[in-house]
């Protein structure tokens, strides 16, 4: 599996990058994990695909509620973020989180707190501060169809 890096030097450069993310995955969906340090740029990302996906509503980021879904759009959209639970409550959702993975594209902020418990196919997506202004994304993918959607976006 290959992974791919994308530096975005501008806001204008990281929608683009979203703009053929939700091109890539709006037929299929995703199950894609993100990490990154706190303002990198997870949720930003997010939004910018929920926008390519035609979710009209406000997206949002679900630290306090753990998930927030859009049905509004191209394809469902599930965005869950594990930062709150920690690794005991990480563990009682695990298996939950398999629901979803078919026809919809699912995001999972501070995935890191799941210790990497995802046995099926999924894409992990690292965001990181470049210099001033950039960010970095690596897409990583686990599994056939992840890795489609990475060819894609080179």
């Amino acid at each position: 599996m290959k992974n791919f890096v994308k530096i975005c030097k501008s806001l204008d450069e990281t929608r683009d990058l979203a703009k053929k993310f939700a091109d890539l995955v709006k037929s299929n969906g995703v199950f894609a994990n993100l990490y990154g340090e706190i303002g990198a740029g997870k949720t930003a990302f997010v939004k910018l695909v929920a926008e390519n996906l035609d979710i009209k509503e406000n997206v949002t980021s679900p630290s306090f509620v753990i998930l927030n879904e859009y049905h509004g759009g191209i394809i469902p959209m599930y965005h869950f973020d594990l930062y709150r639970l920690e690794n005991e409550g990480v563990k009682t959702i695990v298996d939950e989180l398999r629901e979803y993975t078919n026809n919809c594209v699912t995001f999972v902020e501070w995935a890191q707190f799941s210790q990497d418990e995802f046995p099926f196919e999924h894409l992990k997506i690292n965001v990181s501060y470049g210099d001033g202004d950039e960010r970095i994304y690596e897409f990583i993918p686990f599994g056939a169809s992840a890795q489609m959607i990475v060819e894609g976006l080179k």
